[in-house]
């Protein structure tokens, strides 16, 4: 991956509203995407001129700094933060929004003045390079193929441990470098709870099953839902609120397309959701970005202002919701082209009786 692009468009982005570095950059995602460092501490001074960067972290990953990053300065340190901060010039420094108290308290003992560069690296990294949506594609396909696998496996009686478990098997057998976040395996009234934690309840004969999962490739995260019926066929009920929320998800994803607003691709799976009696059973935000991290921008919900652009992967996952009884969500992950999206997870959407 093209790194020390990243990081030229990350300063012309700087000059571009008016910030001058250097930027000190922790968030590890953010450095991770500047720098290509997997490690677990890491600052990246990224200065005015490129001759000048430097990538700061500890003695742990000497070697591994210097095999992921070779083309930058590298500081050990086991004071990362202050060492780093030694290095820039006075009088100030641009730091991140979500920065925390002690880079703030590390910034005043060097003697820096501190100004906000809020969402500059977030921003670039919305917008997909064709090695990150090479990488999401395949961290999709090993999704949608493990769960389609899990699904063939399921029987009555299994607990949300044990499938959640080895869900997370079969991602590692099909090449995932791990999942992309702790799956999420729901029964019969668990379904109605959007992120329940599995437990040892037993899935049983009729009931919903709900897996909101994905794998993570190269540090790429997918995100997949998928709602089936155990043991038997569906109930009129289960059929109902499941076509509700299908019809809704197809609309949504028909509307990502570049210069989409976000609120209204939420506000056209919502007013599906309203039309179906189900309004106020959906009780999240229609979706959100993927990448480094699993929640990134672009956020696909009501209250956010931005637009879609060309490259940009995100999440649609309308849902419903009935304490007491159970819920469904639908949800892909896809990428939007020149054409309109692109869907990346395939397993099969519709309701089906899986299991025995």
């Amino acid at each position: 991956m093209d790194h020390a692009g990243r990081r030229e468009r990350t300063r012309q982005e700087l000059a571009d509203r008016g910030l001058v570095g250097p930027l000190v950059v922790t968030e590890l995602a953010n450095v991770r995407y500047l720098t290509g460092f997997t490690g677990s501490n890491a600052v990246l001074i990224l200065a005015r001129e490129a001759a000048d960067d430097l990538l700061a972290t500890d003695g742990r990953y000497v070697d591994q700094a210097a095999h992921e990053s070779p083309d930058l300065d590298l500081l050990i340190d086991r004071s990362t933060l202050d060492a780093a901060l030694a290095r820039v010039r006075p009088p100030w420094v641009l730091i991140e929004s979500h920065a925390s108290v002690g880079t703030l308290r590390a910034c005043e003992r060097a003697g820096l003045e501190v100004s906000e560069a809020a969402g500059v690296v977030e921003s670039l990294r919305a917008v997909k390079d064709p090695d990150e949506v090479e990488a999401l594609s395949r961290a999709c396909a090993i999704t949608s193929h493990a769960v389609d696998r899990l699904l063939d496996e399921v029987r009555v009686g299994d607990s949300e441990l044990l499938l959640a478990r080895r869900l997370e098997q079969i991602f590692a057998e099909l090449g995932a470098e791990d999942r992309a976040f702790p799956s999420i395996v729901a029964v019969g009234e668990n379904t109605a709870i959007p992120h329940h934690r599995p437990t040892e309840r037993r899935v049983q004969a009729g009931e919903l099953l709900v897996i909101d999962s994905g794998a993570r490739v190269a540090g790429y995260h997918a995100d997949m839902t998928r709602t089936v019926v155990v043991g038997r066929e569906p109930e009129a009920w289960q059929v109902e609120m499941h076509a509700a929320v299908l019809e809704a998800q197809a609309a949504g994803v028909a509307a990502s397309v570049a210069g989409a607003d976000t609120a209204e691709i939420d506000g056209v799976a919502r007013r599906r959701m309203a039309t179906a009696g189900l309004g106020d059973r959906f009780t999240h935000g229609l979706g959100h970005g993927v990448g480094l991290q699993i929640h990134e921008a672009p956020g696909i919900n009501g209250r956010d202002t931005g637009s879609i652009r060309r490259d940009m992967a995100f999440t649609v996952e309308p849902g419903a919701y009935v304490p007491g009884l159970g819920g469904v969500r639908i949800e892909d992950t896809l990428v939007v082209g020149d054409s309109g999206p692109r869907v990346l997870t395939t397993s099969p959407r519709e309701l089906r009786a899986v299991g025995a």
